[in-house]
This record gives structure tokens, sequence and C-alpha cells, in this order.
């Protein structure tokens, strides 16, 4: 597919990145010459200088011939009117990043008036994920499928846990629970294991099943935590707005510390239930005085990862319960996986991800199967892939002890008029089906492409 990209900021940036390891062809357009020298010197793409709102620079790009048209520049006004212009020259499809409380408010209406496929806000998109993770605390990641009703959810084996030692096949057998590890973490290394492997303490594994039973397995391990009701806030930036939002509509207490005194003023106006601080929430001495101790989880939302970070690893020696970190740079994930702290969110990487999902479904769509649902885990390592299953194919019908795979794929969950299948062998795929298929290694457009591939 031929895609422009119009912002090489950090989202246009992690697009960029994904969509050329899907082998598509690439134009990134930027007003800004030292924003595409990175993505000129690390990644095989087209580069050019100019505005994404200009006609000439649109059709330097190729739009007429464009498949689609990102743009994620910083500027909700310029990503609009761009969006709009590229479907007025040709591109077939176009996606705006639209961060602006207002207009994200009244999102449809702009879509339908501006033509637009999709309209992505990071922002908004990591509230909702760090609201997943406050209501379920005791998970390290969680990832909806089909539309709620699955959870692909992490954790990390602890120290002398019943796991130690444990065989998949067995987990069963002693916990009438039924989930399924797909996925498992051991220091450096990404393995979709088999019923045969054994589980050791450090392992960081994905499960996924019903939200209750997964419920169920952290009861029966001990690892449960009632949902946080009180949450602490470093940063009053739109991703905190809409936190803030998301969860006092579900009666959570929210404090949020911000050091700009005009931006605490529009805190205190569009969130009136909140408490806001203007101080500054890196201060060892505010966070002690705003009750840092007593709080169920505290969420850090500041422009710098290392003040994030930091903040978070206080806030761990304080034992609260559950800390959650935003970053941007995810290019030391070796460093951030040995860190005590419970959840890392790359709001960039979230978006990219939404993004992939939906180029997915355009590539697909005279295909077996649709993309519903994509998650990417473990730095992009692993993707977890929803399909709709369409028509007959190979993988139809086939109970699935008799269908041969290629290496390093597990079909993880199927969903049949709303019942939720944990697949043991003599399972099957029919159509009308949802299906979750994990994978390491592989990116998937289609169900047909779990096969292997008969010789002869």
């Amino acid at each position: 597919m031929k895609i422009i990209i119009v912002g090489c900021g950090k989202v246009g940036y992690a697009i960029a990145r994904q969509m050329e390891q899907e082998k598509h062809d690439i134009v990134m357009v930027d007003n800004e010459i030292a924003h595409l020298a990175k993505a000129d010197n690390m990644l095989d793409i087209m580069c050019i200088h100019g505005s994404g709102a200009s006609i000439s620079v649109l059709m330097d790009a190729g739009v007429r011939s464009a498949d689609l048209v990102i743009a994620v520049t910083g500027v909700d006004d310029t990503n609009m009117v761009c969006c709009l212009m590229a479907k007025s020259l040709g591109a077939r499809h176009t996606i705006a990043r639209v961060r602006n409380p207002e207009y994200f408010a009244q999102i449809n209406l702009l879509k339908e008036e501006l033509g637009l496929s999709m309209a992505v806000n990071p922002e908004s998109a990591a509230a909702q994920e760090i609201s997943r993770l406050l209501r379920f605390p005791s998970a390290l990641q969680i990832e909806p499928f089909a539309r709620g009703r699955v959870e692909l959810v992490g954790l990390k084996v602890p120290e002398n846990s019943v796991l130690d030692g444990m065989p998949l096949w067995a987990l069963y057998k002693e916990f009438q629970v039924k989930i399924l590890i797909c996925v498992v973490q051991r220091e450096d290394e990404v393995i979709i294991p088999s019923g045969d492997f054994v589980l050791h303490s450090g392992d960081r594994i994905h499960i996924t099943a019903e939200h209750i039973e997964i419920e169920r397995f952290f009861r029966v391990l001990g690892l449960f935590r009632n949902r946080a009701r009180s949450v602490m806030i470093i940063g009053g930036s739109r991703l905190a707005y809409y936190l803030a939002k998301e969860l006092i509509s579900i009666k959570v207490r929210v404090k949020i510390i911000e050091r700009d005194k005009a931006r605490c003023e529009y805190l205190c106006e569009m969130l009136p239930e909140a408490v806001i601080i203007h101080a500054d929430g890196t201060d060892k001495e505010v966070l002690q005085e705003e009750g840092l101790e007593k709080t169920d989880a505290l969420v850090t939302l500041t422009g710098m990862d290392e003040e994030n970070i930091i903040v978070g690893l206080y806030a761990k020696a304080m034992k609260v319960a559950k800390v959650i970190v935003k970053i941007n740079k995810l290019s030391f994930t070796e460093i951030l996986d040995k860190m005590d702290i419970d959840s890392f969110i790359s709001p960039k990487a979230i978006a990219a991800n939404n993004i992939v999902r939906y180029v997915r479904a355009m590539q697909n769509s005279v295909g077996s199967s649709n993309v519903e649902t994509l998650h990417h885990l473990i730095n992009e390592q692993v993707e977890a892939v929803e399909f709709k299953v369409r028509e007959k194919s190979g993988v139809v019908g086939v109970p699935l002890k008799n269908l041969k795979t290629k290496e390093n794929i597990l079909v993880a969950t199927i969903i049949r008029d709303g019942k939720i299948i944990i697949p043991g062998g003599n399972d099957t795929i029919e159509i009308g089906d949802n299906v979750i298929i994990v994978t390491a290694g592989r990116h998937l457009n289609d169900l047909r492409e779990i096969q292997q591939k008969l010789i002869g």
C-alpha cells in the first residue's frame, strides 16, 4: 500500500517504523528538516520537506495514488485540513490525529464532514488503557478483545509462587480455571509455550480468558487487589485530563499535581470533581504533603521520561500499591523490565498500534477474515490478533490437533455466538467465529497465514 504520513514527530515516526516493517510504500512529510533527518537516516522511506496542508506538497508526495494519508502533526487544525485536502485530491482513506478535548467531543460529526476514515487520539486511548489497569491493579498489562469480552492480561510470577515449577498442562487440574498462558518472557527470551512448558519464578506471562476467569486465577494465586479508589496524577497534560474524566466517571477520587498555574486554573474549570494542586509533583516534600503514602495508585504523566521514572520508583519505595509511568522512548525496554514499576504506558505506541490495525483491516478486506483487534506485546516482539472468520478456508472445520500451523503461532481463543472457548485439540474454527491468534516474529494479515505451506 502507498501511505503518506504528515508529521514526523514521535507518533509519526512510530507509525512509519511499523509500516516500513510491514513492507508498505511510505512517504513522510514535515515542514521541519530536522524532524525528517532521523526518519531519512533510520528508515527506508521517502521524505519530503514542506507543509502537509499545501496542495503542491501533497501532490509531490503522490496523494492522487495514495491508499492512505495519515496526518499526525502537533496541530489538530492542520491535521484536519490536510485530510480534507487529501481526500478531495484522490486519497482513498484518511486518518487524523485529533487531541483537543473540544474537537474530540464531537469527533463523529467531524469525521463525517471531513470524510475521515478514522480519528486517533493517543492521549484518550492511553487514558482508557490506564483506567483498565486501575480497575484491575493486579495486572501489569491488559489488552481487550471481542469488545471487552476477552482479555489478554500480563503478570509476573512471584518468588515462591505455586506456579514455580508447574507445567502448563497442570493449571486446570490445580486451579479449575479456564485460562490459557499464551506468551512467556523469561529474561530476554520470548516463548509461545506448549502444554509441557514449565513456569519459573520471575517469568512474565500473558494469559487470555474472560475477565471473571482471570480474576479467579489471580485470587487463587493470592495476587488479587481491589480496584484503586484514590489516584494521584503527576502532570496536568491532556492525558491527565482524559484520565481524570475516565476515573471520575467510575467514582475514583482524583488528585492532579501540576506546576503550571495557568494549566491548573484550566483543569479546575474543566474538572470540578478533581483536586488540583499547583506544585511541583517531582518534589519529594510535595508528594509527602499531598498524601502519597495513603493513595491507592500513582500515575506519572509529565513530559519527561526521567522524571516519570524517578517519581515512580520513589512511589514504589513508599509502598504505593499501583504505579503507572508514561514513557515516550521505548528503546530501553531491557532496563525498564528490570525496574520495580508496575506498568509503563506509551501513548504514541498505542496510537501506532491502532493505525496498524486499521491498515491490516484495509489490506484483507477481500480476504477470508477481517482483522478486528491488534495488540503488540513485549516491545513489539509478539502480536495478538483477533480475526473475524468470514468465509471457508483451509483453517475452517479442521480440528486444531490436525491443523498444521507455522512455528510460534498459537490459537488462543475462539468466540462463537458470544461463548468464549479456550480451545483444545478437538475444537475447530468455523465461519462467523472471532479467533485470537498469538504469534512471535510474524505480521498476520489473514487467518489463512497461520497454516504451514504444503510441499509437493
